[in-house]
């Protein structure tokens, strides 16, 4: 269940608004989480030395380890209870290791064990679940050192990563950082970016210069960036990874076949002619790509309701092409489709990522 700001009264909407907008989060992203580990690690301090704990500064390290690097809500659960479970299996070990050493007193028995175990600990994190079985093995070092603790340093270690862990947990669940977000807003910019290659395309502008360049450069990394995020947002949201797979197709066969479109455009003689013959097909593709862009960014997503002009374009798409310049029109019929596609889907799935 999605926390709703409008059970908020009208008062402390306005005073939480740049922490409610989705958008200002977003943007502020970093700072928010830089925020949150810092405040983390002061109620880790606080607590632990307000009660005067042995080794308490385990506790703030556990505290980093777990969500340091933690950002996006929907990889927290996962991520945080992977390396709950690598603190608690390597405290675990290293009380083991900490006894058999104070029973039989052999530094190179003790010496032998760490290492075999911090072996097999290797051994698994190579693979799925690797940083768990990682983070055990330096969970071992924390608790055990070099055998030599006393038991009571090990329990009271134990003790610190287990407090670490539960405020760890309690702060990462605190103004959480949606991956929908991200994936949002960068989707938008992608569409917008689309937007003016598309127009550079069809007016006739450089499709070589650096201006051009930096445009598909950052479509692409945007791409990139929209993959990575995937995972995590079908958790957040509950919409499949298949789904999200499918939009993210449309947005490359959009970038691959604008990409055809620059290095086909016919010469300047004749690019008047085609802005006038495609120029209801130039202005959907457009329309729709800022439309998406707008739905995106401001989670207002009625104008994604609304269907295109109504053309058939099954009959034109199967024509046959007897020059360049029918290609050319091919290519931008395909656009048009895939565009128009691509709408549906956001309009069909934006009750869950609108949120």
């Amino acid at each position: 269940m999605q926390f709703s700001a409008s059970r908020l009264p009208l008062f402390l909407r306005k005073l939480l608004r740049p922490l409610l907008d989705p958008y200002r989060r977003y943007r502020h992203a970093r700072v928010i989480h830089a925020v949150r580990v810092s405040l983390g690690l002061l109620a880790t301090i606080l607590l632990t030395t307000g009660i005067n704990l042995p080794h308490g500064e385990w506790a703030s390290i556990t505290m980093l380890v777990v969500i340091g690097g933690l950002q996006h809500h929907g990889n927290i659960g996962k991520k945080a209870a992977e390396r709950a479970y690598g603190t608690l299996i390597g405290a675990g070990v290293g009380l083991a290791l900490i006894a058999q050493h104070a029973y039989f007193g052999l530094p190179l028995v003790t010496y032998l064990s760490i290492s075999v175990v911090c072996g097999f600990f290797a051994y698994h994190a190579i693979g799925k679940g690797g940083y768990t079985a990682l983070l055990s093995a330096i969970t071992v070092f924390i608790v055990v050192g070099h055998g030599d603790n006393p038991v009571s340093d090990g329990l009271w270690r134990t003790v610190d990563i287990l407090i670490g862990i539960v405020l760890a947990l309690a702060f990462s669940f605190a103004l959480p950082l949606y991956a929908v977000f991200s994936w949002r807003y960068t989707l938008a910019s992608a569409l917008r970016d689309c937007a003016l290659i598309h127009s550079r395309i069809i007016s006739g502008q450089s499709v070589t210069d650096d201006d051009y360049i930096k445009l598909v450069s950052r479509v692409n990394g945007a791409m990139v960036q929209l993959r990575s995020l995937m995972p995590s947002v079908s958790k957040e949201v509950r919409i499949s990874v298949t789904e999200l797979d499918a939009i993210q197709r449309n947005l490359r066969m959009c970038i691959s076949t604008l990409e055809i479109l620059a290095n086909t455009r016919p010469g300047p003689e004749v690019i008047e002619q085609l802005q006038v013959s495609l120029k209801a097909e130039h202005r959907q593709v457009r329309v729709h790509l800022i439309a998406m862009a707008r739905a995106l960014r401001t989670g207002v997503s009625q104008r994604l309701e609304r269907v295109g002009d109504g053309v058939e374009r099954d009959d034109l798409l199967k024509e046959p092409v007897y020059s360049a310049l029918d290609g050319y029109r091919l290519l931008t019929l395909q656009l048009v489709a895939n565009v128009d596609e691509m709408r549906g889907r956001l309009a069909q799935s934006s009750g869950r990522w609108r949120i």
